[in-house]
């Protein structure tokens, strides 16, 4: 994408984007009432009935045999949680027993875009609904068309769940991941004192994440999150689970996108359709390791 196009593109984006926010204010002040902790800004968090419609949807690698016209599974669900009622978006590459969907993208524009030089903060829950599985979320500085172009290229920080066999032969546990140079690591779980891996996250536990985002140019030490983890019997207090993680791209572009990726893998050697929860997806300016209310 040539610098003039991205700066046209990036201009009507903000314009969007503070169109968006106000509408979802407004939404959350007919449905919700207001947040009692205005920091955070709300993404996404599913209650309204048609949330999953203001979400963009791509297979734009669709291989399946015999083919099956969008076999993604992006959908509303909601459960009883704690007595309470729950909504929450399944993500799921295709149905089970559907192979070669190899690029299921899911994405939506931030409500507030993070320009170059500025640190924020994510939260989001997920639940693993089911391994084996594949799955990456996170943020994207690109716009639509150029997300579908590049698809896991226009991710930036990037949050990865998987439990794959990679073409190395490495078998990944299922354990949270991050991006480094090179590939991904998992997240620790005691990270200050540099000790094990963390365990794969188990199925049908709610995770809180939070991942501190820095879009500073990388000569001053940005383009890094550090992540942190709550959930489960391992992390059952928040949790520094990585820090100084890197963006995948580096572009020093506005970040301005949430981005969700998944994949049944090839048909010789399929990855699982497992689903992944996702629920209550937030973003605040500066450090802010609080959960929104």
């Amino acid at each position: 994408m040539s610098k003039i196009k991205h700066s046209m593109w990036y201009l009507g984006l903000v314009l969007m984007a503070n169109s968006v926010l106000s509408q979802e204010q407004k939404r959350m002040g007919e449905n919700h009432g207001l947040l009692s902790d205005p920091k955070w800004q709300l993404i996404d968090d599913f209650e309204a009935k048609d949330s999953v419609a203001s979400w963009i949807k791509a297979d734009t690698k669709n291989e399946t045999k015999p083919f099956v016209a969008k076999p993604q599974v992006t959908k509303r669900r909601t459960e009883k949680l704690k007595g309470n009622s729950n909504s929450y978006m399944l993500k799921k590459a295709a149905q089970e027993g559907v192979i070669g969907n190899r690029k299921a993208l899911t994405f939506k524009a931030l409500p507030q875009i993070v320009e170059v030089g500025e640190t924020y903060t994510f939260y989001t829950r997920i639940n693993v609904a089911a391994f084996p599985n594949n799955h990456a979320f996170g943020l994207s500085n690109m716009d639509p068309e150029d997300i579908k172009k590049h698809d896991y290229n226009a991710f930036e920080a990037t949050l990865r769940v998987t439990d794959k066999r990679e073409s190395s032969g490495l078998k990944n546990t299922g354990a949270l991941m991050v991006k480094v140079p090179g590939g991904y690591a998992n997240v620790k779980y005691n990270l200050v004192n540099n000790e094990r891996d963390a365990k794969p996250l188990e199925p049908g536990q709610w995770y809180q994440i939070w991942y501190v985002v820095n879009n500073a140019p990388k000569k001053q030490g940005g383009q890094t999150y550090d992540v942190y983890l709550q959930g489960g019997e391992e992390f059952p207090e928040q949790t520094l689970v990585y820090k100084n993680a890197s963006f995948r791209m580096q572009r020093e572009w506005p970040l301005t996108y949430f981005l969700i990726n998944c994949n049944t893998g090839p048909h010789d050697k399929p990855y699982g359709n497992g689903g992944l929860k996702y629920d209550d997806i937030y973003m605040t300016k500066g450090i802010e390791l609080t959960s929104p209310s």
